[in-house]
């Protein structure tokens, strides 16, 4: 039984991992990098500081967290990544407060709330990690295998001794 439960939590954690991640890395994948001169003009309307330099520091939160994810390989710092990016994206981007008009206001609230529920998503990464199915899972569980080897060590055959003739 626990291992059908260890198997589904993998399975779902996994998914969770690919589903989230993959918002972040089409948007760099299909948007920042191919539109980088565009995207970094329109950050600079926005505000941002330094366009240029925080659309690469953007990018590369983007992949790196995106990557690390998805594969479940330092999860956590890759969460944190890609939780950096949202709050800085958020903030410049969809900051609903400032706008005076109902419909554009509503709207940037819908994409505020969307950015928070995934920060929720991401912040629960950073406090469990990657799950079975990932490869922090799979270090784990070695190092788990080796401690409890070292703790009991198996016996080791001795050798036979030689018949003189």
């Amino acid at each position: 039984m626990l291992q059908v439960a260890t198997a589904a939590q993998g399975l779902v954690s996994l998914m969770a991992r690919l589903l989230m991640a993959a918002i972040f890395l089409a948007s760099a994948i299909g948007n920042k990098i191919p539109q980088f001169k565009a995207t970094a003009e329109y950050m600079q309307s926005e505000g941002v500081p330094n366009p240029k330099f925080a659309l690469f520091g953007a990018i590369g939160l983007l992949l790196l967290g995106g990557l690390s994810v998805i594969s479940g390989a330092w999860t956590r710092i890759g969460a944190m990544f890609l939780l950096v990016f949202l709050v800085a994206a958020t903030y410049y981007f969809h900051d609903f407060w400032t706008f005076q008009d109902p419909i554009q206001r509503q709207l940037q609230t819908i994409q505020f709330m969307k950015n928070m529920a995934i920060a929720g998503g991401l912040l629960s990464l950073v406090a469990f990690g990657g799950g079975p199915w990932s490869v922090d899972g799979w270090i784990g569980l070695r190092q788990a295998e080796a401690e409890a080897g070292t703790s009991a060590p198996r016996p080791r055959p001795q050798p036979k001794p030689q018949q003189v003739n």
